[in-house]
């Protein structure tokens, strides 16, 4: 896997990336407590149980995490200069312990660099979507990349 240069890109690409990710109850705990975010909800059966979820909930900046890293094998893997930012972030649905997660990504928007004549801003739309087909993370991503040299 690599992720591409700024001039293989265009408008309208479309990426289904192949790496799936099934959430454990280590991945929650873990990552909730390696952030120091004491909520119940991640971190408390009971507390879980008697939400109207019913069980455990997914750290949702965990979720957001997943969704980046899997996609970026086949997007900005060796091209990325760096991320500039994340927009627009929603969390429609929830994700449990069990969970399999599944990204695409499309190109939403193209930029020349000012600054960087060997660079662009490649806007992404990343989809997070669990085994039921429903979108439990997206966000814009925006990402300066290199030019392909020559």
């Amino acid at each position: 896997m690599a992720g591409r240069y700024y001039d293989e890109w265009q408008v309208g690409d479309r990426l289904t990336h192949e790496i799936r990710r099934t959430v454990t109850e280590t991945d929650n705990l873990l990552f909730s407590t390696m952030t120091h975010n004491p909520q119940p909800l991640h971190l408390d059966i009971e507390a879980a149980k008697a939400s109207e979820f019913g069980q455990i909930l997914v750290n949702g900046t965990f979720t957001f995490a997943l969704m980046i890293g899997l996609s970026v094998g086949d997007t900005t893997l060796g091209t990325l200069v760096a991320n500039l930012g994340y927009d627009k972030l929603v969390m429609p649905n929830p994700v449990f312990i069990g969970d399999t997660m599944r990204a695409e990504t499309e190109v939403s928007e193209l930029k020349d660099s000012r600054s960087r004549p060997n660079a662009g801003i490649v806007t992404f739309t990343h989809r997070l979507i669990n085994q039921r087909d429903q979108i439990v993370c997206q966000c814009l991503r925006s990402a300066l990349l290199l030019r392909r040299a020559g």
